[in-house]
């Protein structure tokens, strides 16, 4: 069975998501700052070779960020429009749980964590 939501849980769910979206791209900065500090530190090939990877890493991660940003805000345009079509049922009204975003930012949340651990791995041994 379908699971169906009223669209203040919806939007409550969108909020907490894009304000975390934003805190990783705070947390994706801080990250490019410290593999800078260890690239400027060490000259090896190796630390180079590494460097970009991670640089490379955190431009992917950055744009998954904007697309999920805005594949949110989307769908919250799609809850405004039903407000705007139907503005006194709105609050009996259920809406289709938003399954695929929901998996969409828990893959992303992994993966950062795995960056994130990887990265301090890394600057563990080079800083």
């Amino acid at each position: 069975m379908e699971t169906k939501k009223t669209i203040y849980q919806l939007h409550e769910e969108h909020k907490t998501w894009l304000n975390k979206l934003l805190f990783y791209k705070d947390e994706l900065k801080i990250m490019d700052k410290r593999i800078m500090e260890v690239a400027e530190k060490n000259t090896s090939n190796e630390v180079r070779s590494l460097a970009d990877h991670f640089n490379n890493l955190i431009v992917i991660q950055k744009e998954q960020i904007d697309i999920l940003t805005h594949e949110i805000k989307s769908h919250e345009l799609f809850l405004e429009a039903a407000v705007l079509d139907n503005p006194n049922a709105i609050d009996n009204e259920k809406f289709s749980d938003h399954k695929k975003h929901r998996k969409s930012i828990a893959v992303f949340e992994k993966l950062f964590k795995d960056l994130r651990e990887d990265l301090i791995d890394f600057l563990s041994k080079w800083m």
